[in-house]
């Protein structure tokens, strides 16, 4: 169970940075997608924001602790955070289609962690997410073809 709270853990702090990146892209996204993305991306990072809420609620639904500070979520983060620069519309694509890839990445690795463990309530929330950000994923990948 330890192992798998570090894993959830370690989704919540990428799941922050995360948040935090959609919407530095939000405000400094430029390119002819602009009208499309900048509200897609504020639809994104609200999403981003129930799961987080969700996940820290669930670790302590399994009677641990949420890590809870900035400090703590870039530390272990495995995404990168955006810079305070304006972007162009193809690289956020790019850059939030491989996000999505790794947060995905962590969620299957979560699922079978606590399928192994008979834990049914952390993996059927993974079964959601994995649903939702394959299809996210797809849609990404989608847009990206020209």
């Amino acid at each position: 169970m330890e192992k798998m709270v570090e894993k959830l853990n370690q989704l919540l702090a990428d799941l922050n940075v995360f948040y935090r990146k959609l919407q530095n892209y939000h405000w400094n996204i430029i390119g002819k997608d602009f009208f499309v993305l900048h509200a897609k991306l504020e639809e994104y990072y609200d999403e981003v924001n129930d799961e987080i809420d969700e996940i820290a609620e669930h670790i302590l639904t399994l009677g641990k602790q949420p890590l809870g500070t900035m400090k703590d979520y870039i530390e272990i983060s495995k995404i990168k955070e955006a810079s305070n620069n304006k972007v162009e519309d193809n690289i956020v694509i790019e850059n939030i289609t491989k996000d999505y890839e790794t947060l995905l990445q962590d969620i299957i690795t979560i699922k079978k962690e606590a399928d192994e463990h008979h834990i049914f309530g952390t993996s059927a929330l993974m079964d959601e997410y994995i649903l939702k950000y394959s299809k996210t994923i797809w849609m990404l990948k989608q847009m990206s073809q020209k």
